[in-house]
């Protein structure tokens, strides 16, 4: 038995070493990250975490269902569309055409009124906000240096940083982003008790302004940009001016760090695949939702321009927008939101269709082009949007 006993002296003391580098290096987080996914038989984060984390409640206001569609019960997709959309574990399917439902799908979930996280989604849904804020004359001006919204940033050596850089990810400021690190921002922000403390004081590691590098960091700051100048948390600022003018139909939800209660804006907004959709309604009607200007539309335009910004291979921008991404499908013009599990709401403008696919997975890409899954939800789209 001597043996045993050496050998759990033995991990015991790996373990201790490595809980006091973890300490000493500020990535306790990674516990989490392990009690999270691996100690739980995943890989990295799901759709269905609502309940492993705290959350603030968006609560709707005259909850108002989608007019059906005359054509509603009557299309589907072609079912080798369908058994491609199944491959990659669809949950829901939801196609909006002239601000009709029509046609949803949810065998993945089996509940129209099921919520599921939306990832990078949440992105777009900050971005929205951002634009609230300064219809409001909460921001005076997206060319205002961050510093004049957080101290923290009211510094010499972030002084060229603007909001619309934030916007455009062109913030030039270093977070380590990686989504295939535990120890990376993804892994921190997700997991960590304080999302802030992730992106106070970074490294700057471009220029401001001048390149394009996607990562959710520079949305974290929009999000506290959003706290200060509200007074409000960001789900109740959301909630006022956001979910209860949409008439969302349920209740969404967003998840907090567990230590100030701060939303994690860069993910983690959960939502049902019909509310979603007014999201992408709202942007299709250049922020105007029933006669109610939500966002202006100069706003709207903005977002949904390529950022004048290079990618780091030097060639320009021609995919992102204001955390909206843009792309091209069957020569007709496409501006989409989407989350690292295939969460997806397309609007094509020339159409007036608005899709949104919630599920477990997507399909492998090279850089930031769309998934080939998000093509075949496209051509969903436009054949039942034909009738």
């Amino acid at each position: 038995m001597k043996w045993l006993k050496t050998t759990f002296a033995v991990l015991l003391l790996l373990f201790i070493t490595v809980e006091i580098y973890l300490a000493a290096s500020d990535k306790l987080f990674v516990n989490y990250v392990i009690a999270g996914t691996l100690l739980k038989g995943k890989t990295g984060p799901d759709i269905d975490e609502l309940n492993d984390f705290p959350s603030r409640k968006l609560e709707s206001h005259k909850p108002t269902p989608w007019p059906k569609h005359t054509a509603y019960g009557k299309v589907a997709p072609a079912p080798e569309l369908l058994a491609k959309a199944m491959e990659f574990e669809t949950t829901a399917l939801v196609l909006i055409k002239n601000d009709s439902l029509l046609f949803e799908d949810y065998r993945g979930f089996g509940e129209v009124h099921q919520v599921s996280n939306s990832f990078s989604m949440a992105k777009s849904i900050t971005a929205a906000l951002i634009g609230i804020a300064l219809k409001d004359g909460l921001i005076n001006s997206l060319d205002d240096a961050l510093g004049k919204y957080i101290p923290e940033f009211n510094t010499e050596k972030y002084s060229k940083i603007t909001l619309k850089h934030l916007l455009w990810m062109g913030s030039g400021l270093d977070f380590h982003e990686s989504y295939g690190d535990p120890f990376g921002w993804p892994a921190k922000a997700y997991y960590g008790k304080d999302v802030n403390a992730t992106v106070i004081n970074p490294d700057i590691s471009l220029e401001p302004g001048i390149q394009y590098v996607y990562k959710g960091g520079d949305t974290q700051l929009l999000g506290i940009v959003l706290n200060k100048v509200s007074g409000k948390s960001v789900a109740e600022f959301a909630t006022e001016k956001l979910w209860k003018p949409l008439n969302a139909e349920d209740a969404a939800y967003w998840s907090l760090d567990t230590e100030n209660g701060m939303e994690k804006v860069s993910c983690c907004f959960y939502a049902t695949a019909r509310d979603f959709a007014r999201l992408g309604s709202l942007y299709l009607h250049k922020g105007n939702w029933n006669g109610n200007q939500l966002i202006d539309t100069s706003f709207i335009e903005a977002s949904l321009k390529a950022a004048p910004l290079q990618n780091l291979d030097g060639n320009a921008v021609t995919n992102y927008g204001y955390q909206w991404w843009l792309t091209q499908h069957k020569g007709l013009d496409v501006f989409y939101a989407r989350g690292i599990r295939g969460q997806y709401i397309f609007c094509i403008p020339e159409k007036n269709l608005v899709l949104v696919r919630l599920g477990h997975r997507r399909a492998s890409k090279t850089g930031d082009e769309l998934p080939e899954d998000g093509k075949v939800y496209l051509d969903m789209a436009l054949e039942m949007g034909k009738n």
